[in-house]
């Protein structure tokens, strides 16, 4: 594919148009009454010496009906992904599940099960309802980070970097690249506490994990909390020799995060990556213009103009985060 082809096909992607809906709910919110984090993998809340994390996912209709089980499995490994982002570590879930009847609920509840035990986060609460229409599912997380890592964070001049875990495949017909569900638990609790250690080691302040907005779609998410721009040269990234671009660029991986760091500390990040085999690279760099911009040899695009339409974030909501807003 062209790279005009690559831009124009990110921007009609069903990740990217997810994503885009966020805009409109929060300016639906009385800004006023309502707290609201735009942007962040997790509400972060000061508590003593840290903070309390605090996420939400809700699964997609159609995998929860082609894949129940791998549904519940996903479930926690993307809250507990999101926590991971932050630079916390998780404590534990709660799920809210409707289902018509007990039996449809039952593999999703054992794809949950799996992942619990796996990632040695416990499941200790939530709601059912066995008479609904479908099944469908959300869960919530609560984490503690010491020091955070965060959408708000990143600085033009820093570089972007892309740690993913090339150990997986496809869960065909879907973006889903599953490095997860049959790895060793120890191997990938000690990966996903990479990003604390990163954080408490002040190595880097800003990163995001990839998600159903594929690469680019969560460099927009980051570069807009930061009010920064992004160019990511896409020759860089870090990808198996048998996935085509077009496609691994909307990738939702079971361990993929961007990460905005210092030119000074570049190195070191990369390395505490591969020191667990997994993929990390520079892929880009921060700037200062409201751009996010792909490059493919010779040629640069713009996917995305955010001084001109916004993304996932009101104008009127760019101007902090959210626990800068209570009163602690």
């Amino acid at each position: 594919m062209t790279l005009d082809e690559i831009v124009a096909k990110l921007r009609a992607g069903r990740g990217v148009a997810h994503k885009a809906d966020i805009a409109p709910m929060l300016a639906a919110l009385d800004a006023d009454n309502a707290v609201m984090a735009a942007g962040d993998d997790c509400a972060a809340i000061p508590d003593g010496d840290g903070y309390l994390l605090f996420a939400a996912e809700g699964m997609v209709t159609d995998l929860i009906e082609a894949m129940p089980w791998f549904a519940g499995y996903c479930s926690v490994l993307v809250n507990v992904s999101d926590v991971c982002a932050m630079g916390g570590r998780p404590i534990a879930v709660v799920d809210v599940i409707w289902s018509d009847g007990v039996e449809p609920a039952a593999p999703v509840l054992e794809g949950m099960a799996a992942a619990a035990r796996q990632l040695g986060v416990p499941i200790v609460g939530g709601h059912s309802n066995a008479r609904s229409e479908r099944t469908q599912l959300a869960v919530a997380i609560l984490g503690r980070a010491k020091n955070l890592l965060s959408s708000f964070a990143a600085r033009a001049g820093e570089k972007l970097l892309m740690a993913v875990d090339l150990r997986g495949a496809f869960v065909e017909p879907y973006p889903y690249w599953n490095a997860a569900t049959e790895a060793p638990a120890q191997r990938l609790r000690g990966d996903l506490a990479v990003l604390a250690e990163l954080a408490e080691s002040g190595l880097c302040a800003a990163a995001k994990d990839i998600s159903m907005a594929g690469i680019a779609g969560t460099a927009m998410m980051l570069a807009e909390c930061s009010r920064v721009g992004v160019r990511i040269d896409l020759d860089r990234l870090p990808r198996p020799a048998d996935v085509p671009l077009a496609r691994w660029l909307e990738i939702f991986p079971s361990f993929g995060y961007l990460l905005s760091v210092r030119d000074e500390h570049v190195d070191a990040v990369i390395a505490r990556f591969q020191a667990r085999n997994i993929a990390c690279a520079q892929i880009g760099e921060i700037h200062g213009e409201p751009s996010i911009d792909l490059q493919l040899g010779d040629e640069t695009r713009s996917v995305w103009r955010l001084d001109a339409q916004p993304f996932i974030v009101p104008a009127d909501r760019r101007a902090t985060r959210a626990f800068e807003q209570l009163a602690v």
